[in-house]
Formats: C-alpha cells, sequence, structure tokens
C-alpha cells in the first residue's frame, strides 16, 4: 500500500510539488498580511471550599466533595455575556470607536451611522462584551483548582487591561453573587420572622383569653440551673393538691402514731416511764417503800413512824396514778385531734381531686393553644438564630477565588507564528496535492502497470512496448539493439508459447481504438519473422484507414479490397520489402462498405490460398470499438493480438472491445502493452530493465565494465 501511494505520487510529482509551493506561497503571502494579535494571560486559583473566619454558615449550602460540575459551572461563568459586559462597561470600551475597528467592526454598524437613529449604550455593551467573549478563552490546567485566561487583541496594553479587568470583576461577581444569596435570605427570614411574631401574639392572646374565661390559673415556668432542668408550667389545682396530698400523707401517719401511743395499757405504761415526772414519783415511792419495809422489820405496823411511811407511800401511789391517767387524757386528745385532722385533709384532698379532673377536661383546648404558643415560639427563636447567623456570615466575605498570576503586557506577537503557518501551509499543500493526485489516479482509468493487464482485461500479457520519446519507431525498430526492438523480440518469444505448434500461421493485430500503436506492432511482429527466415506476408486490412503502405513506403493502388471485390490477380497485387522474406498486400482502395467484402468467403479462401506459400500470414486489422470489421477478420485467423495504449486506453473501454472478440469466437491470444512509460508505473522498477543491457559493448571492456 505504502508504496503504491509512494507511486502515485512520484508520478504525480509536479501536482504536488504545484500544490505545495502554491500553498507555501498562499501561506507566507497570508501570514504577512495578517495583523500581529498579543495575548495576555492570568491564573486564578478556584477553590472549592469557601473558608470563613466565623462558625456559623451562609445561606448556601456547603458540599465538601470536589466534583467537576462545580469547576465546569466556574469556567461557565467566567465565560458569561454578563461578566462579559461588565468587563467592557468597566473599561468604557463600548464607547471606544477604535476599539471596534480594531476588530473588524465598523463603527456605523455599532455607534450607527450619523443623522441615523442612535444605538443604546446597553446595546453597545452587548456588542462590545460579544467582540471580548470572541476573543477570550479560558485553559483549565488539568488535576489542580488552576485556571488560566487569555485575551488576544491586536493592542498589547487592550490585552492586559481586559485580562486584568475580567479578573478583578470575576472576584466581585462571585462576592456579590454571595451577597445576594446571602440578602434574599435575611429578607426572606425577616418576612418570616414578622409572620411569626404576629402568629405569637395571636396564639399568647387566644391562651389567654381561653384561660381567663375558664379560670385556669397555672403557676409560671421555672428556668434550670446548671445543676438540673427548670420546672414546667402547671396549674393552681395541681399545685394544691399535690402540697394536700403531702399533708394528708402526714396527717394519716401522726393519726396511725397517735393510734399506736394511745392502743392498750402498755402504750400508757410506755408512754408514762417516758414522762420524768412520773420516773421522780417512782423513785421517791420506791425509796419510801424500802424505808417502810425496813422499819416494819424491827417494829409493828400500828408503829406511828411506820405508819406515817405507809401513809407517805400511799399518797405517792396516788400521785403517780393521777400522772397516769393525764398521760393518758392527753394521749387520748392527740388521737382524736389527729383523726379529726387526717378527716379535715382527706375530705379537701378529695375536693381538689375533683377540681383538678374538671381542670384537666377544661385544660384540653387550653394546651392545644399552649402547644401552638410554644411550636411558634420554638420557631422564632430558630429563624431568629439563623438570621443572626447569616447576618455575621455575609458581613465577612470570604471569598475562594483569588489571583494567583496577574496579567503581565505581551512582549511578543502571539500570532501569526511564521515557521508554524509555513509548517501548515506546507502539509496542507502536501495533503492537498496527494488528494488531487489520487483524484486523477481515480478519474484516469489508463493502463498504466502491466500487473493490471490480466487483472481488469482477463487476458494474458504478451509484451510492453516501451514509449518512443523522438525519432521514428521504425529506424527504432531497425535497430536490432534498440528497446524498442528487444520489447517486440520479447513479445516474439511469448507468442512462441501461445500454441503448441508455436507462433500461429495466421494473426490479427487490432485495438480498441486508433492510434494505440497497432500497425507498429504488426509491422514490428512480421518484420522479426522474417528476420527469423520465414516467409511472411503484411496484410492492411484496415480498408477505411490504411497506413501499412505508408511504413514500407509503397503505393496503395490495388489490394486486399480489389481481391475481396472478385479480383483473383492476388500474387499480382502482393509487393515485395525491403526486408528479405517479407511482403505486403496493402488494403486497396476504400471500397463502399467493408464488412460486405469481409464476410464473404473471399478472405477465408485468401487465408488457404496465402498459406501455400508464406509461413506466417498477419493482418493489420481496423479498431474493434464501433466497426464490424475487426470481428469479421479476427474469427477467420488462428490467433489475434490486442494492442492497449498504456495510460490512455480505458480499461473500461478495452475490456468491452475484448469481450467483443471473444464473442466471435475469436482466439485472443494475449494483449500487448504500447507506449508504455516506466516512470509513470505504479511501481516504477523492473519493466525497462534489459531494454538496453549490453548496447554499448562495443566501447570496449572497460566501459562495459563501467557501465555495470
Amino acid at each position: 500500500m505504502l508504496t503504491q501511494v509512494l507511486s502515485i505520487v512520484r508520478r504525480r510529482k509536479w501536482i504536488v510539488i504545484g500544490t505545495t509551493v502554491g500553498a507555501i506561497l498562499i501561506g507566507l503571502l497570508a501570514t504577512l498580511l495578517m495583523t500581529p494579535q498579543y495575548t495576555a494571560e492570568a491564573t486564578l486559583e478556584i477553590q472549592r471550599e469557601t473558608g470563613s473566619f466565623v462558625k456559623v454558615e451562609g445561606a448556601a449550602q456547603k458540599d465538601n466533595v470536589v466534583d467537576q460540575e462545580f469547576y465546569q459551572t466556574q469556567y461557565g461563568l467566567l465565560q458569561s455575556q454578563s461578566l462579559a459586559e461588565r468587563v467592557a462597561t468597566d473599561l468604557r470600551l463600548q464607547d471606544n470607536r477604535q476599539f471596534f475597528e480594531m476588530f473588524g467592526v465598523k463603527p456605523d454598524d455599532v455607534f450607527g451611522k450619523p443623522g441615523g437613529k442612535a444605538v443604546s449604550r446597553a446595546d453597545r455593551a452587548r456588542a462590545a462584551g460579544g467582540l471580548l467573549l470572541a476573543h477570550f478563552v479560558v485553559r483549565p490546567e488539568r488535576l489542580s483548582r488552576l485556571v488560566n485566561i487569555t485575551f488576544t487583541s491586536p493592542d498589547p496594553d487592550l490585552s492586559k487591561r481586559v485580562v486584568d479587568a475580567w479578573s478583578a470583576d470575576f472576584v466581585k461577581v462571585t462576592l456579590e453573587r454571595r451577597f445576594d444569596t446571602t440578602a434574599y435570605a435575611r429578607n426572606f427570614l425577616e418576612g418570616r420572622l414578622a409572620q411569626l411574631r404576629t402568629r405569637i401574639d395571636e396564639s399568647q392572646r387566644r391562651l389567654v383569653d381561653y384561660a381567663s374565661r375558664e379560670g385556669i390559673v397555672n403557676l409560671p415556668a421555672t428556668a434550670g440551673t446548671a445543676g438540673g432542668p427548670g420546672t414546667p408550667e402547671r396549674s393552681l389545682a395541681a399545685d394544691d393538691l399535690s402540697a394536700l396530698n403531702q399533708e394528708l400523707a402526714q396527717a394519716t401517719a401522726d393519726r396511725i402514731k397517735a393510734e399506736s401511743r394511745l392502743s392498750g395499757q402498755g402504750g400508757a405504761v410506755v408512754e408514762a416511764l417516758s414522762n420524768p415526772a412520773i420516773n421522780s414519783l417512782r423513785q421517791k415511792r420506791a425509796e419510801v417503800a424500802a424505808d417502810y419495809a425496813r422499819m416494819l422489820v424491827q417494829f409493828e405496823p400500828g408503829y406511828p413512824p411506820a405508819k406515817a411511811l405507809k401513809s407517805q407511800r400511799d399518797q405517792l401511789d396516788q400521785s403517780i396514778a393521777r400522772e397516769e391517767a393525764r398521760v393518758q387524757g392527753s394521749l387520748t386528745q392527740n388521737y382524736q385531734a389527729s383523726v379529726q385532722r387526717e378527716r379535715a385533709v382527706s375530705d379537701r384532698v378529695g375536693s381538689l381531686k375533683t377540681g383538678v379532673l374538671d381542670l384537666r377536661r377544661r385544660s384540653i383546648q387550653y394546651d392545644i393553644y399552649q402547644r401552638d404558643v410554644d411550636t411558634n415560639q420554638q420557631l422564632y427563636d430558630a429563624l431568629l438564630q439563623r438570621y443572626k447567623e447569616i447576618g455575621v456570615a455575609g458581613g465577612v466575605g470570604v471569598n475562594n477565588i483569588s489571583v494567583v498570576d496577574a496579567a503581565d503586557r505581551p512582549q511578543y506577537p502571539s500570532s501569526p507564528h511564521m515557521k508554524i503557518n509555513l509548517a501548515l501551509a506546507t502539509l496542507a499543500g502536501l495533503l492537498i496535492g496527494a488528494g488531487i493526485a489520487f483524484l486523477f489516479e481515480r478519474i484516469d482509468q489508463g493502463i498504466a502497470d502491466p500487473s493490471e493487464v490480466e487483472a481488469h482485461l482477463g487476458v494474458p500479457l504478451l509484451g510492453t512496448i516501451p514509449k518512443v520519446s523522438s525519432g521514428d519507431p521504425i529506424e527504432a525498430l531497425r535497430d536490432i539493439k534498440s528497446p524498442m526492438s528487444e520489447a517486440y523480440i520479447s513479445l516474439q518469444t511469448n507468442l512462441s508459447f501461445s500454441t503448441d505448434h508455436g507462433i500461429a500461421r495466421s494473426l490479427a493485430v487490432t485495438s480498441s481504438r486508433p492510434a494505440e500503436g497497432k500497425s507498429t506492432t504488426t509491422y514490428a511482429l512480421a518484420h522479426l519473422l522474417a528476420r527469423q527466415r520465414r516467409r511472411v506476408i503484411l496484410i492492411d486490412a484496415d480498408m477505411r484507414s490504411p497506413s501499412i503502405h505508408h511504413l514500407v513506403n509503397l503505393k496503395n493502388e490495388a489490394g486486399l479490397s480489389n481481391y475481396l471485390a472478385g479480383d483473383d490477380a492476388v500474387h499480382a497485387m502482393i509487393h515485395t520489402t525491403g526486408t528479405e522474406m517479407l511482403s505486403v498486400l496493402t488494403a486497396g482502395h476504400h471500397p463502399p462498405s467493408a464488412p460486405e467484402l469481409l464476410s464473404s468467403g473471399r478472405l477465408a479462401q485468401l487465408i488457404q490460398t496465402l498459406s501455400l506459400d508464406y509461413d506466417h500470414i498477419v493482418f493489420d486489422a481496423p479498431p474493434v470499438m464501433g466497426l464490424a470489421d475487426a470481428p469479421l477478420i479476427v474469427s477467420k485467423v488462428e490467433g489475434t493480438i490486442f494492442v492497449v495504449e498504456s495510460h490512455a486506453t480505458q480499461r473500461g473501454v478495452a475490456s468491452v472491445a475484448i469481450d467483443r472478440l471473444i464473442s466471435t469466437n475469436a482466439n485472443v491470444l494475449g494483449v500487448v502493452l504500447t507506449k508504455f512509460d516506466p516512470k509513470r508505473a505504479h511501481y516504477g522498477y523492473g519493466y525497462d530493465y534489459g531494454y538496453g543491457y549490453g548496447s554499448n559493448a562495443e566501447s570496449g571492456p572497460d566501459s562495459e565494465k563501467a557501465g555495470r
């Protein structure tokens, strides 16, 4: 494939060279005529996560995942029309006529024609922004947060100013966008807070009115301390019930205690034992009883001192009994008082229970109103806190866009590049030239290579005849060492293998159209056969346009047409030539209808008659296409040679002509490729090897050695 391409380029080299030179000249001229362009560049850093000086969030939700969508959005914002118009407005380009002229825009198209309708400033800014965008480029750096922005214009100062303004305005727009988002959130929260304040007032008013109407009194809730939570709001009746319930429990305990102290004598004794007065009387009685017992040991009971001690003991017993009776009465009174207090507190608790149950039934709607108040208050507190946080975050103004490298004033033009343009022009010229060459190859249906003969025509190649660049082909044939003679000798050799008895006795040479080398081939073949000491007769069967008599310098007076018309003196019509053993029968006078003469039986009779005197009969037949002469001739001979002019005869035409011959039962021995130029062959090697080999042998051994 590569060899074929190179062969096509070599054959069409002047087309490729001319196209390439033309493209280079056009590229050079275009480069020289181009206006120098200057490109300014700046580098920006776009951070995915925005920093914050305070531990509060703004209105926009933040995502810590680095995604390509975010950066593509930023690149799109960098190339937005609004940002370009802002840059144009900041630099006042919408009022600069020179700016529009710089980019090939007529000022009248932007500012309006004199005396006509004036163009608005906004429209001019939009037009200037469009021009800026057309020459503005965003180039992100892979696997980084950096992005390069460039602007190209004929003015280096303008390029620098545009890039600087673009960077600054992009930072400002980002801050403004964040501030606008926060401001929108603040405005929204302010409206919601106002609505919640109104709802809180209405719900609180509804709650108070219902409590006043239903007589519901609740104790306020208490705030929690650092040590624990506060107490919620509770009703007064429930608080009283709780207190009285504790009192009831205490009264019941006191009653049980008093009852246990009162129950049985044991309780009185126990209480008396703990009484100091009774204990003192009992101790004193024990002393008196001891003295009385000692006195009875010595004296009788009637002894006066003994009687006095007994009387004292009895008085002490009475005093102890009175004290124990007093204690018993005190316990009884205490018990009765405890029972009365327990009963009174129990009655009050029962009354409060009924009141609390009734209050609970009336507090269902109150609780609904209370929950409404609490919900509104919680929403209000949450939104108020959020409002404060947004206010702080929006006031800080942290930006995620920073300028890493500011633009420098371009010192050298960024375009046009002479070397690059010439290289591109050369490449384009080569490609276009190669395309044209291949197009010509596709258009050219001629057989340019001997290997195409059998592939496209279906018959073998008998020989390849080189093209004679100058001189007479007949003179070249007479030189036995000429390339043409060598080629026809090769043809003769191939013909010797075409039949089982060598070269056919009768041969016809034809072609698809005139001037393909048919007559020369016929003469050359007859001439070479005669030189091999064979008797050969060359018959010019092209009665419409005879040419053989010119090749051998004879007059065309009487010939083939005369014999076919009925003149039997054929031997009188045969001429000898300068070549021994070679005779010629010219075409004769131009007949009214050559096909009628050829379709008669006299042509076969002529071949039979001449075969007795000649070894080979060679016919120079007329072309095949458009005529009936050639099929009539080739159907009568033993073999047919088809001549094809290389690089000229169309493959389709030659194929149709050969098919027409085969359809008449002609024995097509093969094709002779004439006027072949090896330099125009597809592969360009080997076909002319040996045509001039040894031609300088007469120069001596040294020259032959040097030629090799």
